[in-house]
């Protein structure tokens, strides 16, 4: 794909700062990534360091070309080969036995890795000029929402880091699909969803979310996604609607301020509390997906209380219900 003179310009600069051995946001499919050369252990630590990330939290490696595939992993099993045909480029990571050549600083320690090749014409062109594969976890402070807006990057590191501008499509980040295992296991649901998978390769299992549990795949072990404001996740609308009214007063006494998030569309005749107001997340799933780390960010610095309805935990609802039960201080079922 050719750009204009000036996305030229910077995707040429963004390749040499990666050569380098700096670290450079860019947009993918999914979110913002925040990338340096997968080779470099010291350009790697760099991205750890910057967004304040444990080290035993693995990192996902991406490349431009399908067969590159190799430089990345040392073994890729016949079902991960029907995948990548299927769905590369684009938001489905693979975790793989990993080739030596990638160091423990990626994989954190482990003898695995987790591979992508991302469906974004200005993150392929990076990775190509580059001439390396580069790992690249979500553009943010660990622990908070993934940027999918230049300026969500601005918020997080200021002036720290180089970003190349583009649009983000998806809005949460890739389904991840540990192939290691007998029956294959989602690690992290996204938009390539459990239905699309098993349709191409038979059963797979979803991951148990667990706490302790050895993290072969980013945002497993520690909570993600945490916006500014206190948020609450109500799984039932009537317990949501019931839920607001219970608490009016307190939110009224404490001079809170409140954002509700209805699926789809509002409750009728919803009684006006104040300092409450009301919000449509989406008017379906892919909406809600696109707008879902835009609203945690930009609403989070607004208000002291975010309030959202669930949505059902198929197709791509089980990847949204996935992130707000990770950013959640209060589930009510």
């Amino acid at each position: 794909m050719r750009f204009g003179k000036e996305i030229e310009r910077k995707i040429a600069e963004a390749a040499e700062i990666i050569k380098g051995g700096g670290v450079v946001a860019f947009p993918t499919e999914t979110v913002y990534g925040l990338g340096a050369n997968a080779y470099d252990e010291k350009a790697v630590k760099k991205i750890f360091e910057l967004k304040g990330r444990p080290q035993d939290n693995p990192l996902i490696v991406h490349i431009s070309k399908k067969q590159d595939i190799y430089l990345v992993a040392r073994e890729v099993p016949h079902n991960a080969k029907i995948l990548i045909r299927e769905f590369w480029p684009g938001p489905l990571t693979l975790v793989l036995p990993k080739n030596p050549s990638i160091p423990d600083v990626v994989t954190a320690g482990l003898d695995t890795v987790a591979v992508r090749m991302p469906a974004h014409p200005i993150a392929l062109k990076i990775i190509k000029l580059s001439g390396v594969p580069i790992a690249a976890p979500s553009a943010n402070i660990s622990g908070k929402p993934s940027a999918t807006q230049p300026e969500h990057i601005k918020k997080y590191f200021g002036e720290k880091v180089f970003i190349i501008e583009g649009k983000v499509k998806i809005g949460i980040e890739s389904t991840v699909l540990d192939m290691t295992e007998d029956i294959p296991k989602i690690l992290r649901p996204g938009a390539i969803t459990k239905e699309m998978i098993e349709r191409k390769i038979g059963k797979v299992e979803v991951f148990d979310y667990i706490k302790d549990s050895i993290p072969k795949s980013p945002g497993l072990k520690y909570r993600h996604y945490a916006p500014d404001a206190d948020l609450i996740l109500i799984l039932n609308r009537k317990k949501m609607i019931e839920f607001i009214a219970q608490n009016k007063e307190l939110w009224e006494l404490k001079g809170r301020k409140v954002a509700v998030f209805f699926f789809q569309k509002k409750p009728v005749n919803f009684e006006h509390i104040p300092n409450v107001h009301i919000f449509i997340s989406g008017k379906n799933l892919r909406e809600f997906a696109k707008n879902l780390f835009k609203i945690l960010i930009e609403k989070g610095e607004k208000y002291d209380v975010m309030i959202f309805e669930g949505v059902e935990e198929k197709g791509i609802g089980l990847g949204i219900m996935n992130r707000l039960k990770k950013a959640a201080k209060i589930i009510v079922d």
